[in-house]
């Protein structure tokens, strides 16, 4: 750990080479590095909430060959077809796009409601898939989708892309080193302030706000702690047009360990007070907002120790993050990482189960 800028490759490390050169007798020797095979990639539907980020994979064309896009849903596709970031990509069936030669990965950004059943295609199909988040509303379901992705050695990326996020990664390495000694707390929000046109597509979840914003602050509690030995939730409607708009869950761990989770929809400028903190018995890591400038991907991030250690001084300060980026850059630059061998997958297909699982247990779902 150092006040140096933090690097994504430090925090995933990787399986093979990232830069060309070696070091030999305190020389360094250029290397040639094979420009690797782009991934052929499509998407199938545009109904997400952050299918938009179909458009960042344009932007990373030594990464990816973006094929085609796939919606069955004629209201979607006329809605979408030659508009925007779609238009001038060929549109096709389902069908046609996994049976596309050569095809290696599918973004899956179908309606929250139900994107299991494409995953599935698509796994069986043999392809990487890119599943936006939350990974539908049956954990039966989404274990089929991981056991036959694990058989055939696929990638499963779900979208939770605070994953790739600067102050995250630091904060979740932090957490690995020890630098904050043992953790006993966790303190993760999740908010901001809807119109009645959001709180409308809302309640068509089962699982209200907590479904569609609790899960990415789940995957972080996961990621700091593990699986909780019990859940506590609390999900409220605090208006009359009977929105779950307003959650909290208490995960218990053992050695009273403990983790809160909440979300809601009704925060006046909640997006701006977003926040995770990780207290610990040698020191405390506070990340507000999340994001910096909207949603770039980036937070602030506050660090307080009780004694200089690692770089670091005693007491609070600012640890210094890279420059902003788009928030899904660094995801589909991750994929393609895992999928080029480049590095593991940190996220195992155990992780986001747990994940899931617990996400659906806060909701009462299960």
């Amino acid at each position: 750990m150092s006040n140096t800028v933090f690097s994504r490759r430090d925090f995933l490390g990787t399986a093979g080479t990232i830069a060309a050169g070696a070091v030999i007798a305190g020389e360094t020797f250029a290397q040639e590095v094979p420009k690797k095979p782009k991934i052929k990639i499509g998407q199938i539907g545009t109904g997400h909430m952050h299918a938009s980020k179909f458009g960042v994979l344009h932007k990373l064309p030594d990464l990816f060959e973006v094929v085609g896009i796939a919606d069955d849903d004629p209201n979607q596709r006329s809605r979408h077809e030659n508009k925007g970031i779609y238009k001038d990509v060929p549109w096709m069936s389902v069908e046609e796009l996994l049976a596309y030669p050569g095809l290696q990965a599918v973004a899956v950004e179908v309606e929250e409601h139900h994107p299991l059943p494409v995953a599935l295609k698509c796994v069986k199909a043999g392809k990487h898939v890119h599943i936006d988040k939350p990974a539908g509303e049956s954990l039966k379901d989404f274990k089929e989708i991981l056991d036959i992705a694990k058989a055939k050695n696929l990638t499963v990326q779900m979208g939770y892309m605070y994953r790739t996020n600067p102050a995250l990664e630091f904060c979740f390495k932090a957490v690995r080193d020890g630098l904050l000694g043992d953790i006993y707390d966790v303190d993760a929000v999740m908010n901001r302030y809807d119109t009645q046109g959001f709180r409308n597509i809302i309640k068509t979840f089962r699982g209200g706000t907590p479904f569609i914003f609790s899960c990415h602050m789940i995957d972080m509690v996961v990621t700091i702690l593990g699986a909780p030995t019990k859940i506590h939730p609390f999900n409220r409607r605090t208006r009359e047009d009977g929105v779950l708009d307003n959650s909290v869950a208490v995960f218990e761990y053992p050695k009273d360990v403990i983790a809160t989770v909440r979300t809601s929809i009704n925060e006046v400028e909640g997006f701006q007070k977003r926040y995770l903190t990780v207290r610990g018995s040698k020191g405390t890591i506070v990340i507000q907002p999340l994001e910096s400038q909207g949603n770039m991907s980036g937070g602030v991030l506050q660090l307080a120790l009780t004694k200089d250690e690692g770089g670091f001084k005693k007491g609070y300060q600012t640890v210094e993050m890279p420059p902003l980026k788009d928030r899904y850059e660094g995801q589909w630059v991750e994929f393609a990482d895992v999928i080029n061998g480049d590095i593991v997958n940190l996220y195992t297909y155990e992780h986001d189960y747990i994940v899931q699982k617990c996400l659906l247990e806060v909701c009462e779902m299960l």
